[in-house]
């Protein structure tokens, strides 16, 4: 299959992978053919990428990291826990599920269970989901992504499951902020940028007096926009006074955001996002850590569209450990704009003088 743009969907595109609500359910299912009505409901709702079926490209198949139903569950409890606290009033220990440490466990458990079965993890976070999802299906990407540099480390048990449940409730402090500030589509005015930081602080009021959830969890919430260089909140530490975990969920928090459609904003390709990671090493990230995580992120995921230096159009068909900028591309349009009748494949890693120019 192959990812598009949502303005070059064409009336009878078949879906090829479910584009998903909020709380984890589809609101797309594999197979639907789309007409223009139809795709025009998408862009409201703020989908900006389908994956579709193309008889070219039927065996390419971008893989999750983890299961359907492993996301799926991971997403209700973590729209569950935070959508009941959107409406609690008092946000005390006592008013948040008590379940919340044994609820959440269970769902990294689940998620750590699918990453370990992969040998050679490459990070191609496929799904796809309505904005107004964006902050449940972020808290789950945020924990794979963290879960995948924990098992780099070498972490223990232990160790993951601290990283992982903080993970996941990292943003929970979001909650206690008005929804029209985080989902504003313009820039925050400096009183409601203030407001927004106050979500660090919360988030960690409500998970540190918790019985059953680590003080290092805690601190992924507290500290995860601290900065390496001082620069952060809301205590501005620096370099090793900030908890790893808490770092390693500031890494994926931000290439996650920067790689998801937002409301004031566009999504920033891969590649681009890893460029803007690496140049923020030693400054907003220990530069070890943003080496050892991008060292799993698929620059060009598995089926986007790609241009290469020859002229030739192309999708990518898979991806190599240790050679992240050299995948294998399927070729569908020749330089002087044929179209390919019995496509084949480049594997960059041989072919050393054609480049990959963009994305499309």
């Amino acid at each position: 299959m192959r990812l598009k743009h949502i303005d070059t969907v064409q009336d009878g595109d078949i879906v090829g992978k479910p584009i998903l609500l909020e709380n984890g359910n589809v609101l797309v299912g594999v197979g639907l053919k789309l007409n223009e009505k139809f795709v025009e409901r998408l862009r409201r709702l703020g989908i900006d990428r389908v994956y579709i079926e193309d008889e070219h490209t039927l065996d390419i198949i971008p893989e999750d990291v983890i299961d359907d139903e492993t996301r799926k569950e991971a997403v209700t409890a973590v729209h569950k826990t935070m959508t009941e606290l959107v409406d609690i009033t008092v946000t005390k220990g006592r008013s948040v599920n008590r379940d919340l440490g044994s609820t959440f466990r269970n769902v990294f458990s689940a998620i750590l269970s699918d990453l370990t079965r992969k040998k050679n993890i490459m990070i191609n976070l496929t799904n796809l989901h309505t904005t107004e999802g964006y902050l449940f299906h972020h808290s789950v990407n945020v924990a794979i992504l963290a879960g995948i540099l924990g098992l780099s480390k070498g972490y223990n048990r232990q160790q993951m499951e601290e990283l992982g449940v903080g993970a996941l409730l990292f943003d929970i402090g979001m909650t206690q902020v008005p929804v029209e500030i985080w989902n504003k589509k313009g820039a925050l005015s400096g009183a409601e940028r203030a407001i927004m930081q106050t979500h660090t602080e919360k988030g960690f009021d409500l998970l540190r007096n918790r019985f059953d959830i680590s003080l290092l969890s805690a601190h992924c919430a507290f500290q995860h926009h601290e900065r390496y260089d001082g620069q952060g909140y809301p205590r501005a530490l620096r370099t090793n006074e900030i908890h790893e975990y808490a770092q390693i969920v500031a890494i994926s928090d931000v290439f996650d955001a920067l790689t998801s459609t937002r409301p004031h904003r566009n999504r920033f390709k891969p590649n681009d996002a890893i460029e803007l990671l690496f140049a923020s090493g030693n400054a907003m990230f220990d530069l070890d850590l943003i080496r050892l995580f991008c060292e799993h992120i698929c620059i060009y995921p598995v089926s986007t569209t790609v241009m290469l230096s020859s002229g030739q159009i192309g999708v990518i068909s898979g991806n190599h450990a240790g050679s992240t900028q050299r995948p294998t591309v399927r070729v569908l349009r020749e330089s002087d704009g044929r179209e390919v009748h019995s496509p084949y494949e480049i594997d960059m890693r041989k072919e050393l003088t054609v480049t990959i120019i963009s994305s499309l």
